[in-house]
């Protein structure tokens, strides 16, 4: 990255935009180590991060050149210290012969993919509590259905291109499911109501091992 294409977003914020969604990823988890002054929130989006500041204490001239200096975080699951939220989940999903059929994986091996990685929460969007999720493995690129779902039940575990999500609560959605977990990721009852923001680590595990 050799420099940020920094732009004003209102009296309050600055949209910084970014080539590839892995380097919105690296960036964002740099951001804490650098601390730039007055910064008051961050909302990740698949090319772009909206930085919202108080205008009492920086303005966008002085955190523009703070953001210079921020050094992105490397692609290392070892680099980060906040160990992964553990989500349970049993692989029964309606999709998982489609998906076996398109990568040409056993289901064991679709499971042991799945389970076998870190996930990042890159971006949230569509409804409350659902995250987009990139992961440090290979990714499958699979294709969305071709005809999407009228109603995807709550806590359905599913893949789309790049990603993997949980649906937070029955929707339509285009998504391949191949399992489902009893994690809420939105409730009212914790703080925040999301169990995965944006930078959020999750490791997935078989809930049938």
């Amino acid at each position: 990255m050799t420099s940020l294409d920094v732009r004003t977003a209102g009296g309050s914020a600055v949209l910084v935009t970014f080539a590839s969604l892995a380097e919105v990823v690296a960036f964002r988890a740099g951001l804490p180590d650098a601390g730039p002054t007055g910064l008051t929130d961050v909302v990740s989006g698949a090319r772009t991060l909206l930085l919202r500041f108080d205008p009492t204490r920086t303005d966008a001239t002085r955190l523009r050149a703070e953001l210079a200096q921020v050094a992105p975080a490397p692609d290392d699951d070892a680099a980060v210290d906040a160990e992964p939220v553990v989500v349970p989940v049993t692989y029964d999903g309606e999709d998982l012969d489609t998906v076996t059929s398109h990568t040409g994986m056993s289901r064991a091996e679709l499971v042991a993919w799945h389970t076998g990685q870190v996930w990042t929460s890159a971006f949230c969007g569509f409804a409350p509590g659902f995250s987009y999720l990139t992961g440090t493995a290979r990714s499958l690129d699979l294709p969305r259905r071709a005809t999407s779902r009228t109603a995807v039940p709550s806590g359905a575990v599913a893949l789309a291109g790049e990603f993997s999500a949980v649906y937070p609560r029955t929707s339509p959605g285009g998504w391949q499911l191949i399992g489902r977990t009893e994690v809420p990721m939105w409730t009212l009852d914790r703080t925040p109501p999301a169990l995965a923001p944006a930078g959020t680590r999750l490791r997935f595990v078989d809930a049938a091992a």
